[in-house]
């Protein structure tokens, strides 16, 4: 481990491959691209200094390295202890000039003191993923807060959290929630999530889903694209729900739905991602078949109670990395992914760079907006105008080769008309 004033990273000599893996990543993120090329001769962040926790992957970094070309002196930690990918880190330091905190597989305790470290920057601006950095300034940095113009979150988790913040009248800056942009969300969330969760349960476990009876838990974006992927890969699907019209959205995308203690007898692999506390119970896992594999894919390892459950383990079986054998004082075992954290960070490498281009792209004219806005904004949650959102999606399609049709002045007239009819 190398450990300086500037940066606190696994192995600085990793940086070769780091560099090679965030190129990689950056052929596919067009969009981010082109707007990192803007930022570079327009320097809309000059003199400013940035604080990001995100998770420290390839595509983390194109965001970080566009936002420096924008004038930003910015540095980042991790956002969850185990999804760093220490090359990248490397990289990020030695070639960027980026300092970074994060280490993969670190505790919880040198997860928070790289927070602490990161905000030591004395940041104007936060990226956050998970809130972490916000309620970190607001519980016990405070003396922070008055050099802080905004921040951008990126995740529903974040958001759920900084809601609650505005509710109770504590929030103390303006907060960007960029899950809520379309382009981020609806392909992120559905099409990142339902591939990189997968992409890691397969990685962890190497089982064939054709077959086996898979539980989503929850029905929003995430869970939307997880249970299509899992149907699509051959499994018998089950959704459980808490929302009337998502449970009947559920239904008619032609899912069986069932509260989750009856799920929890029929399955043989559940994957929670709800941004919700013990959405797969202790009962709930004590209840299971002999075997079934337990995972999470929402930000926070608390969606499967797995620590409550540790009161009924009597042996632990390691099996395969990420994967672990809890044996029960039931005589049942199960398996539990990644510790119950982000199964798809964890077990895999998070989403592929195409869908995370549009998603910081959001990040970056995030940032943007709240500087151009400063003093404009009061201290509550906003969503990016959905001028950005059209702007995103047009140079995405662009990217793509994909043309679409424009509306004819006719075609305009009749949409703002109340006139017109049968």
């Amino acid at each position: 481990m190398n450990t300086t004033l500037n940066y606190e990273i696994k192995d600085i000599n990793l940086a070769e491959q780091g560099k090679k893996n965030i190129e990689w990543a950056q052929k596919d993120m067009p969009v981010l691209n082109s707007i990192k090329e803007r930022f570079r001769k327009e320097k809309p962040f000059e003199g400013l200094k940035l604080t990001a926790s995100v998770h420290v992957t390839k595509e983390t970094a194109a965001l970080c390295i566009a936002l420096k070309e924008g004038g930003a002196d910015a540095v980042l930690a991790a956002s969850n202890p185990l999804s760093t990918q220490d090359d990248v880190a490397a990289a990020l330091v030695k070639y960027y000039g980026i300092p970074t905190f994060a280490i993969a597989g670190e505790d919880s305790q040198t997860y928070k003191r790289h927070i602490d470290m990161a905000l030591n920057h004395k940041p104007n601006l936060i990226i956050d993923d998970g809130c972490d950095l916000v309620a970190t300034l607001h519980n016990s940095k405070r003396e922070l807060l008055g050099d802080i113009i905004g921040s951008c979150e990126e995740t529903t988790t974040g958001i759920i959290r900084l809601k609650a913040m505005e509710k109770q009248g504590s929030l103390e800056f303006p907060a960007l929630g960029v899950n809520n942009s379309l382009t981020k969300h609806l392909f992120d969330n559905r099409y990142g999530t339902g591939q990189s969760a997968l992409d890691g349960f397969i990685r962890a476990t190497n089982i064939l889903l054709a077959g086996k009876t898979f539980v989503a838990c929850g029905y929003g974006w995430c869970s939307r694209g997880i249970a299509a992927k899992a149907r699509g890969m051959g499994a018998n699907v089950i959704v459980t729900e808490v929302d009337p019209l998502k449970a009947l959205e559920a239904v008619m995308d032609g899912f069986r739905v069932m509260p989750i203690a009856k799920a929890s007898l029929e399955g043989d692999i559940f994957i929670a991602t709800t941004g919700d506390i013990n959405v797969i119970s202790v009962e709930n896992m004590l209840s299971m078949k002999d075997g079934a594999i337990v995972g999470n894919a929402g930000h926070f390892d608390v969606e499967a109670e797995v620590n409550g459950l540790r009161k009924h383990v009597v042996e632990y079986k390691s099996i395969r990395p990420n994967l672990d054998e809890w044996v029960l004082d039931n005589g049942k075992s199960v398996y539990v992914l990644a510790q119950g954290r982000l199964v798809n960070l964890v077990c895999a490498e998070g989403h592929p760079a195409s869908v995370m281009d549009m998603s910081f792209a959001n990040q970056a004219l995030g940032m943007e907006f709240i500087v151009k806005n400063k003093g404009k904004l009061e201290n509550k949650m906003y969503t990016l105008p959905k001028s950005v959102d059209l702007e995103i999606a047009s140079l995405k399609l662009k990217s793509m080769g994909v043309e679409i049709d424009t509306l004819t002045p006719q075609q305009v007239e009749y949409l703002n008309s109340w006139t017109s009819g049968t």
